[in-house]
Parts: structure tokens; C-alpha cells; sequence
């Protein structure tokens, strides 16, 4: 039978990766991350875990990849340095896939292959056809899998609202052949199933834009997704009309401009586009910035001007900051202290939740439906979204007409097995989440975040003690520094009565006793904790530093 294994992806927004196995042929579609969840302290990106794929990796024939978004891309360098496979993928998804890997120093390693949509691919047993999607990023694409069992077909992200900008149309008619062909199932994007209606057109959003730049004076400043090439060609449109010259500020964006213009996605006209250090010789009406840092990121360009760190230009009274993006969860606290500080520094800043200057990027409940009947598939598999969004797209698909018994609701790490005459989850593989920090990877686990939330919420003591190895008598100590914790100048009797109970416990261990700095250190800890928590209730890190001169 036919294997469809999710090793990220289903449960939650982001981590995106898909196994396809039969026989000992086998590809992997997306290789996501996700961006760390609150009490993940110090954690810089999460990555799914790939034990399965590297137990298996002489049979992986490839990695197909659907679009540029980090959620579907991210975890690609991770992956290639465990596991060789050649990556494919449309000409702007690659381009970006080339910088990432060269910043791990894995591009001269990684075999490359551009798809497009007139091509058949063949992996292993299977035969891949690619269907173009409108999303937030241009050159995505949904994939027909023909296999031994029957046509899959998974939809990528997608919306059906359609564009006039080039890369960006989602192939109705394509998808509808398919269903007339017959599809045994359909895996279908869930991120927007809670939303009713239809996603609204990208010339609603440029028109609002174009509104709200036409009354401004001063320099008028646009933060959104680097990747959302359609977005920023709409600006760069604006900017033109409205006599404005157009900066590009922030490595990201730059790159991302950069492979844009060479394949022919984005068009600024000559003339128009200027060096930062060129702004000066302008007025501040015919300034149009567009910069990464829609969501809070700490050294985006927007972050850094918000906070006056930027080293090349500063926010001033009568700029115009507009968040052209959508608040993702966990971002919240970070957006709206970016916010506040622009507004702070005499911006006046614009956002979603008070203009209408984002669509989104995922399908709407109507498209989905439509999704749905196009495909008309015998199983249906809902993906990418929290669980949430899989029950709801389930119950869509319900009253769409496909039976309850054909709907799988699927989790990472269970291995979906399908074929002409039935679909059934029989076993699991390993899956879960690894987290990087800095160099780290997969080196940080649940003992090591619940040491880092203690830290963060009660900080830690440390208690230094020296012994006579002879006499066994104390002959430094015990000294007390705490971070985190207390003053020690405001509650010096705090640390001072703890001195006493590190005493008492020296004295109830004798000299001779076996293992002696061994047993004091842990009876230290133990009464130390007891003692914090019955003095002011906090439980800080202990940590002892004994040794014997």
C-alpha cells in the first residue's frame, strides 16, 4: 500500500513535511520550521525531527518543494547535512533555497533541479505534476502524484482569488482535469478553514495602499513578508504614481528583490529605485521605504529603527509606518511594542487590525469547498493547521459530500496507508520537534527548557564553600551570589539566614562520614529550596561550589 507519513505540519502552523513511501521508493514534500512558542526561552527556530527519514535514507529520491516560505523551506539545510537527495523546486523557490544553503555551506553539496508546470517528474515509482497556486509568495505550486495506487493530490498553500501578477494564478482548470480523472485523495491546505466567505484580491489591498500614501507628506515606510514579491510589485507601482522614489532596506528583502528581478517576477522601473544613503537628497514626500520586520523581529531594519539602533537612518515625526502583514500568533507582544515605539518616536503607524492593507495568503471556506469539488477525491486528508482546523476542514469537506469514513484526520508521525479499496493510519514513526539554538541542534530538551523557565522566573543562587582537607573546618564561605533573585543589599537578612542553614547542615554531617562533600552538597540544596520557598515562596536555582584545600 501507499504510504503518506506527516513529520510536521498537522497539530500546528508551521513545521510542514510529508512522506510519500511505496515499496522502496520514497520523497519527501517540504522540509519546514516554526518559529519558537513563548516558553521555548533561548530557542531560535524549531525544526521537526527527522529520525525516520535518515534510518531510511538510501531509499529518499528526492525533496520536492512547494514555495519559499520558511515553513516549507526552513528546515532544508538541517536536513541536507544528514541526508543526500536532490531538492526540486520552481525557479524563485530555488533561487531562495541557493542563499540558504550557501549560508550553511551546503550549496557546492546540494543537487538542485527547477520544475515547472508543463513537465512530468519522476521520483522512484512515482510521477509528479505541478499545478500553479496563488499564495503569498510567487512560484508555488500544488502537486498530482500519480502512484501505483491512484492520483494524490496535495494543494500546497493556496487561495483561489484570482491575480493579474505574473507566478501568482491557481490553475482551476488543472486541478479540475484531475478530478475528472479520478483522485483517490486529496490533501488540502486548513490554515484559513475558520474564516467564511472568499479571500479578497490583491488589487483591494493595492488600492487601499495607494489611498493611504496619497495624503502623507513625509516619508512613508512598508514592512511586510520579504518572500511576498506580488505585494511589493503593487508598492513599487504606487510608488511610481504617487512620484515617490522606492528604498529597499534589509538583507532579507534585498535578496529576495534581487532573484525576483533576474527571473523576471518584479519590475522597478529605472530611476526609481535608491540607495539608503541616497534619501538625503530628497524630501521626505517622495521617500517610499519597504523593509522587512513586519512581525517584531528583533534585528529586522524596522526593529532596529524603532528602538534608534539603526545605524543608517532614523524614524522622525511625520514618517508613516505601515505593518502590511498579519499578526502571526506568538508575534503579538513583539509587534505591539513595535508599535508603541514607532508611535513613541512621532510615527504614525498603520496596521491590520485598523486598515485593511493584508489579504491573506490561504484559502477561505468557499475555496476550500471549491477545492474540494474540483478535486473530488475518494479520501480526504486535511493539512497544515493546529487540530482545530483539521476537525473544521474535515466537517467541511463532510458537507461537501465526501462519507465520514473516507475523512482521516492524521497526526505527525502516523503512517497513513491507502490503496484502490481502502485508507486506513496503521503504526506510527518517530516524530516530535528539535530544537536549534545557535549551533545546537536537537542538544536542548524538556530538562534543559524547564531549567531555563526556572531561571526566567525565580533566577538562581549559588553558594561557594571552601574545607580544610585535613580538619574538615570551613576556611572560606559559605558565600552567597545570587542573579535573578534578590538584592542582596535590600534583603541582605534573606541571604544572611541562609548562611545559617548552610551551617546547621555542615554540622550534622560529621568528618568522617563517607562521601562527605557529596552528602553536604545535597543536603544544601534541599534545605536551601526549603528555605527560599518558606521565606518568600520562590524556588531559585541552587547551585554549590565546594571544594577541599
Amino acid at each position: 500500500m501507499l504510504k503518506i507519513i506527516p513529520l510536521g505540519g498537522l497539530g500546528e502552523i508551521g513545521l510542514n513535511m510529508m512522506l510519500f513511501e511505496y515499496g522502496d521508493s520514497m520523497f519527501l514534500i517540504d522540509a519546514g520550521l516554526m518559529f519558537p512558542e513563548d516558553y521555548m526561552y533561548g530557542v531560535d527556530i524549531v525544526i521537526p525531527d527527522i529520525r525516520y527519514i535518515k534510518n531510511h535514507k538510501s531509499r529518499l529520491a528526492g525533496i520536492v518543494l512547494t514555495h519559499a516560505h520558511e515553513d516549507h523551506i526552513g528546515a532544508l539545510p538541517f536536513l541536507l547535512k544528514d541526508v543526500h537527495a536532490p531538492v526540486f523546486g520552481t525557479p524563485f523557490t530555488l533561487g531562495v533555497v541557493r542563499n540558504k544553503l550557501e549560508e550553511h555551506g551546503l550549496l557546492s553539496s546540494v543537487v538542485l533541479h527547477e520544475i515547472n508546470t508543463d513537465e512530468v517528474l519522476r521520483i522512484g515509482v512515482f510521477d509528479l505534476e505541478f499545478i500553479s497556486v496563488n499564495h503569498s509568495v510567487v512560484g508555488g505550486v500544488g502537486i498530482a502524484i500519480n502512484t501505483p495506487v491512484g492520483i494524490i493530490v496535495h494543494t500546497g498553500d493556496f487561495k483561489i482569488t484570482s491575480s493579474c501578477l505574473p507566478g501568482m494564478m491557481t490553475d482551476i482548470s488543472k486541478f479540475a482535469r484531475f478530478g475528472k480523472k479520478g483522485v483517490l485523495a486529496l490533501l488540502s491546505d486548513s490554515t484559513n478553514v475558520e474564516r467564511q466567505g472568499h479571500t479578497k484580491s490583491s488589487e483591494e489591498v493595492a488600492k487601499a495602499l495607494s489611498e493611504i500614501i496619497s495624503d502623507r507628506e513625509g516619508r512613508v515606510i512598508i514592512a511586510l513578508f520579504a518572500s511576498n514579491i506580488g505585494r511589493i510589485q503593487s508598492i513599487v507601482n504606487i510608488a511610481k504614481a504617487k512620484e515617490r522614489k522606492v528604498v529597499f532596506n534589509g538583507r532579507s528583502i534585498e535578496t529576495n528583490i534581487r532573484i525576483a528581478k533576474e527571473l523576471g517576477y518584479i519590475h522597478v522601473p529605472d530611476g526609481l529605485e535608491i540607495k539608503l544613503e541616497q534619501m538625503e537628497d530628497y524630501s521626505d514626500r517622495n521617500i517610499l521605504m519597504i523593509m522587512t520586520g513586519s512581525q517584531g523581529e528583533p534585528m529586522s531594519a524596522l526593529a532596529r529603527m524603532a528602538s534608534g539602533s539603526h545605524a543608517r537612518t532614523k524614524i522622525k515625526a511625520g514618517d508613516t509606518v505601515i505593518l502590511s502583514s498579519k499578526f502571526i500568533p506568538g508575534n503579538e507582544k513583539a509587534i505591539t511594542k513595535i508599535i508603541n515605539d514607532l508611535y513613541r518616536l512621532g510615527a504614525d503607524v498603520i496596521y491590520e487590525k485598523i486598515s485593511f492593507i493584508h489579504i491573506s495568503g490561504h484559502a477561505f471556506q468557499e475555496e476550500l469547498k471549491m477545492m474540494i469539488n474540483m478535486v473530488k477525491p475518494k479520501y480526504f486528508i486535511p493539512i497544515h493547521g493546529e487540530y482545530r482546523h483539521l476537525i473544521l476542514h474535515g466537517r467541511l469537506a463532510r458537507a461537501t459530500g465526501i462519507p465520514e469514513e473516507n475523512i482521516f484526520l492524521t497526526e505527525n508521525g502516523q503512517i497513513l496507508e491507502l490503496d484502490e479499496k481502502e485508507c486506513r493510519i496503521n503504526g506510527r514513526v518517530p516524530s516530535g520537534r528539535i530544537l536549534v539554538d545557535g549551533k545546537g541542534v536537537g542538544d536542548i530538551g524538556k530538562s534543559v527548557l524547564m531549567e531555563r523557565r526556572i531561571l526566567s522566573r525565580h533566577g538562581i543562587v549559588a553558594v561557594t564553600i571552601a574545607f580544610d582537607e585535613d580538619t574538615g573546618y570551613i576556611v572560606y564561605g559559605p558565600e552567597f551570589t545570587s542573579r535573578g533573585f534578590v538584592f542582596e543589599l535590600q534583603t541582605g537578612h534573606l541571604l544572611r539566614d541562609a548562611e545559617c542553614v548552610v551551617l546547621e547542615v555542615i554540622e550534622e554531617i560529621d568528618f568522617d562520614t563517607p562521601d562527605r562533600v557529596s552528602r553536604i552538597r545535597s543536603k544544601i540544596v534541599k534545605a536551601l529550596k526549603k528555605y527560599f520557598y518558606f521565606a518568600i515562596r520562590r524556588r531559585p536555582q541552587i547551585l554549590t561550589f565546594i571544594i577541599e584545600i
